[in-house]
């Protein structure tokens, strides 16, 4: 399972849930903008880091979700953070997280780093020893269903499922709650087709959407050449491949902004699997 593409696509679309995992309000996560860096001078590539939109006195936050036992990890973590701040022209404070399944995983090396692991800069999640309190929030319940073992997984997806669609109002947003544990569903069952996992779930709703319905009856969308929706809705991905934004196709295409995020955030989801 590539979890770390799991858990940049989860910070990415739903970054309250960061801030959950490390006790801060749901809120903070207004404050920041997420993405993944790359440290050039020697290939390094942190997961996630969290910089502050505005507010100087915020922390950088940096993420790694480490699931293999890897004796040089903290090695590697703190020359990727080190090396980040030399080069960034930010003065904030930070911040490190990491994200283990378990304790057992945790194996890396610390003698050399011990001041560092315990001057409270660094915070170790493991998904294991969160208590039944936390996993009744939808976002933390979604983090651990990608450590759920198999003859549990379906039995809480679906309890997610249902909650995301009473609890989450927005269509936009329970869709794409819902793709994101489909992935994790994926992951966690490549024997079973993705087919049989729409069956099982009833993930195939993109057409039943509201978006797509209204965008299709009010004719928003003609085709790409013969006046057809599908045919604009397959040029997204590649136009997404051509770096796009989803604001220039949706003004490109003719086509309504929140349909196109709908088809983008399919489109991420099939590429995961790929790889």
């Amino acid at each position: 399972m590539k979890t770390d593409t799991i858990f940049y696509r989860l910070f990415q679309s739903f970054p309250s849930i960061f801030f959950e995992l490390i006790n801060q309000p749901p809120e903070t996560a207004n404050t920041y903008q997420f993405s993944s860096v790359e440290v050039k001078q020697l290939a390094f590539r942190i997961d996630g880091v969290f910089l502050p939109k505005s507010n100087a006195s915020s922390p950088i936050y940096f993420v790694e979700v480490q699931f293999q036992a890897d004796k040089k990890f903290y090695s590697r973590l703190f020359t990727e953070i080190f090396l980040y701040l030399d080069k960034t022209q930010l003065t904030n404070n930070w911040r490190g997280v990491v994200v283990y399944p378990s304790r057992s995983v945790d194996v890396g090396e610390t003698e050399r780093y011990i001041e560092l692991l315990t001057s409270g800069r660094i915070t170790r999640i493991y998904l294991d020893e969160f208590d039944s309190t936390a996993s009744q929030s939808i976002g933390i319940g979604t983090v651990k269903l990608v450590i759920e073992p198999e003859s549990s997984a379906i039995t809480k997806a679906r309890e997610l499922i249902n909650l995301a669609r009473q609890q989450i109002a927005s269509e936009i947003t329970q869709q794409e709650f819902l793709e994101l544990i489909e992935t994790i569903i994926i992951y966690k069952f490549p024997q079973k087709s993705r087919e049989e996992i729409e069956q099982m779930f009833g993930f195939s709703e993109l057409k039943q959407t509201k978006v797509y319905q209204e965008a299709k009856q009010e004719g928003k969308v003609e085709g790409k050449a013969e006046g057809k929706l599908e045919g604009k809705l397959e040029a997204v991905s590649f136009m997404l491949n051509l770096g796009a934004t989803v604001e220039q196709i949706a003004e490109a295409l003719g086509l309504d902004v929140e349909l196109v995020r709908l088809v983008a955030a399919k489109a991420n989801a099939n590429e995961e699997k790929r790889f």
